[in-house]
């Protein structure tokens, strides 16, 4: 199903600036029986992201109502929100007085296979950069042809997910996820204060956490060095949940017991779906 400000429809007129110029923002969250797991912080994501960059927000109770109808019919799917400027003339300047316009989508299951969350994945390091640039940091930006760089890069190598860097050369996420790094019983995380993406799944981990006695969190600069130095890895997202990272190149990791932790507690918070 597809809602187009409230309406169905399969189209979003040519001069639409999230089409001409990628000027918007974009949520995708796991529905299960007809519920997205974890919406609470994807609309808070998606706030956020529209006082950033001056977008007009959605009404959120028109919002709920829409996502509720696409969610309805799904036991077991992936729904996306797509918020732009609206439409407007030629130029990258924003008018005023221009409606945002919203889209939500829902999606079939990705066929992840269950191997990648019980056994673990290899991974690449791509070669794509990431442009540090503080204004956009952190936010689930339209503008995405890095991710899609990457997104060719891990097909290329035969991998599920790639790690990228940002051009100073620090390690920031994966292609589709953000990355956390373990050493003992240290749980770290890139700094993405001049690029990457603020993670629903990251921000929820880091809160956990804080729960989890005797576990040390830090965020920080992370070179591609430290990855001699840990002892296990993994990725996550709202749809793929965790997934164990077993080799990186030519660094090979187990899977220590502070990930399967997170992944029991995820589930049983109803954060991520269980497979």
């Amino acid at each position: 199903m597809i809602l187009i400000n409230g309406q169905a429809g399969h189209s979003i007129p040519i001069s639409d600036r999230g089409f001409q110029y990628g000027d918007g923002l974009f949520e995708t969250m796991a529905v299960k029986q007809g519920m997205p797991l974890c919406l609470p912080g994807h609309l808070e994501r998606l706030t956020h992201g529209c006082q950033r960059l001056n977008i007009p927000k959605p009404e959120w109770s028109t919002l709920q109502k829409e996502i509720k109808t696409v969610a309805g019919d799904l036991q077991r799917g992936v729904l996306k929100i797509i918020v732009t400027r609206g439409a407007s003339g030629r130029g990258y300047a924003p008018v005023t007085n221009v409606s945002a316009n919203r889209v939500i989508t829902s999606f079939d299951w990705p066929d992840y296979p269950s191997r990648f969350r019980e056994e673990g994945i290899d991974a690449c390091l791509c070669e794509t950069r990431l442009a540090r640039n503080s204004k956009l940091a952190g936010l689930k930006h339209l503008n995405r042809l890095e991710q899609v760089l990457g997104r060719g890069e891990c097909d290329a190598n035969k991998v599920p997910e790639g790690i990228m860097l940002d051009t100073d050369g620090n390690l920031i996420e994966g292609t589709m996820s953000n990355l956390f790094l373990i050493h003992k019983d240290r749980l770290i995380t890139p700094i993405l204060t001049h690029s990457g993406i603020q993670g629903v799944i990251r921000a929820r981990i880091l809160e956990l956490s804080h729960e989890i006695k005797g576990l040390e969190v830090r965020v920080e600069k992370l070179p591609p060095s430290i990855l001699a130095q840990v002892d296990g890895a993994f990725f996550c997202n709202s749809v793929m949940g965790i997934w164990p990272i077993k080799r990186i190149a030519k660094y090979h990791y187990s899977i220590p017991y502070i990930i399967r932790q997170l992944q029991r507690e995820l589930v049983d918070l109803r954060i991520i779906s269980e497979s």
